[in-house]
Parts: C-alpha cells; structure tokens; sequence
C-alpha cells in the first residue's frame, strides 16, 4: 500500500484514501508524527546562518527494492555554502593566536588550488571536499551549535526526493544542469524551492550521503550533467578519477583536484 506523507502544509495528493499528515486523528492513530519545526541556526562568532526545514519521515523505496523507515528530522535549505565552509576552513570563527590543539576541532588542509574551480564564491554551493571533509564539517558545525549535525543518509537523502515533487520536465525550473548551467555551479536558491521548500537538490552540486558505515555516495547529479543524469536515481562514487592530477604524495584525503562537482548539504535530529 502506498503511504501518505505530509509536511505540515497542504499537498495534493491523487492517491485514494491520503490525507496530509496533520488532517489525520492522531488521537485514533497515535503512531502519527509531525514535522518538526523550521529554524534558522545562527553561526557564533560570525553574522553568517542558515535555515533548516522539518520533515516528518515515512517510508522510501531502495534501489534493491526494499522500504527504508525514515524517521523526522531536519535538513538544510540549501547545500552548504561556501561562506560556511570558509569559517570551518580557515578559522573565521576564532580568535588568530589560537592554536589547533585549543581549538580541539580536526579541519582540513588548506587546498593548493582555487576548490572553487573559479565559477564563484559568497553564495556559492562548497564543493571538491572529500566526504572526510563534509563530515568533519559537520562534526564541528555540531560544536558550534549543541545540535547533531551530520550528513544525510541515502534513505533520508531518497526519501526527500521522493517527497520533493519535482517532475522531469519541469527540472528547469529547479535545477542547475547541462542544458542551463554553462558548465558551472550557481549561486544556491536561485531556482524554485521544491515542495519541501529546499532548493538545488537536483543538480548544481551533487551531495554527499552515508550508504553504510565509512561508505559515503553523492546524489542528485550536478551542473555538468545532462537531464536524465540527474534526479532521484543520480549516483556517483567516488573512484581515483576524482583525484588524478593531485601532485601531492600521498594524495589529499580532504580534496578532490578532479571533483568539483561534489558538495553536500547538513541534515540533524529533532531535539
């Protein structure tokens, strides 16, 4: 039987018997659950914050056909940004004469070429990282904040597909791809927002997700892809492809020299 998910808001839905989630008597069905509510999370020690939209969970269809149990959670509006990461990678949160060990907080090598790839900056999706380096991103935001981020498992990452509503022939309105991108990313929210009320989760940059334990894939598809190479089914894995042409020995695990088309963006758990 299909299942009826909502977000605290009124969706069409063409399915018999489906109602939103919050027309339904949670007295009579004490299983039903909520979304939780959107906030915006200031970053301290900088003017910089970002917002964070509640979803109320269900369930998702796997590749191998199997249903994933999606528990509510929280997700970023937007991939993360290059004015966030700045403050991760370059210490923009703390005072300059304080040192890595009084810091407390592992962060990436400083890259030796432009990880922008040139297309632009403030406002800009981050991207060329690892998932070491979006993870520990998230592992520091997590101090930061006092809340629990991390990154997206596949079947929260699907599961937002799933309830996006973006249809193919309207990914334009929505998504940064071959046809519209000029081989670049773009500014993040410049598209429509999608049923959720997320922006970019086709296309711009594809985003890193947790398939398993130590087992990252990125999802989505990216700017340099064709139409029917993003969406809900676009996967990437990252090969030594990604990172050919560093010259450092051994290689960087924190960037890719051949990668940037890779981002990702925060998810965290209802307090």
């Amino acid at each position: 039987m299909p299942v009826c998910l909502g977000i605290g808001i009124a969706i069409p839905l063409s399915l018999p018997g489906c109602a939103p989630i919050d027309e339904r008597d949670t007295q009579a069905n004490p299983s039903a659950v909520h979304a939780p509510a959107d906030f915006e999370e200031p970053l301290a020690g900088t003017a910089l914050s970002f917002d964070m939209v509640g979803v109320a969970g269900g369930q998702v269809m796997m590749p191998d056909g199997a249903t994933a149990e999606v528990a509510p959670f929280l997700v970023g509006r937007h991939e993360v940004t290059w004015d966030l990461y700045d403050v991760f990678l370059l210490r923009l949160d703390e005072p300059e004469n304080m040192s890595d060990d009084e810091d407390g907080v592992t962060r990436p090598s400083k890259p030796y070429i432009a990880m922008d790839r040139s297309f632009g900056h403030a406002g800009y999706p981050a991207i060329s990282m690892s998932a070491r380096g979006a993870t520990h991103f998230c592992e520091w935001l997590s101090l930061k904040t006092g809340r629990p981020y991390r990154l997206p498992t596949e079947a929260e990452w699907r599961y937002l597909c799933a309830e996006a509503g973006i249809a193919a022939d309207a990914a334009a309105d929505h998504a940064w791809f071959d046809d519209n991108a000029d081989r670049k990313t773009h500014p993040v929210g410049t598209k429509d927002a999608d049923q959720l009320g997320l922006h970019d989760l086709w296309g711009n940059a594809a985003e890193w997700c947790v398939r398993g334990p130590g087992d990252f894939v990125a999802l989505g598809g990216c700017y340099k892809d064709q139409i029917a190479q993003i969406g809900c089914d676009a996967v990437m894995i990252a090969d030594r492809s990604w990172n050919e042409s560093d010259p450092q020995f051994p290689k960087s695990v924190w960037w890719f020299a051949d990668a940037g088309w890779v981002g990702f963006r925060v998810v965290c758990d209802p307090e």
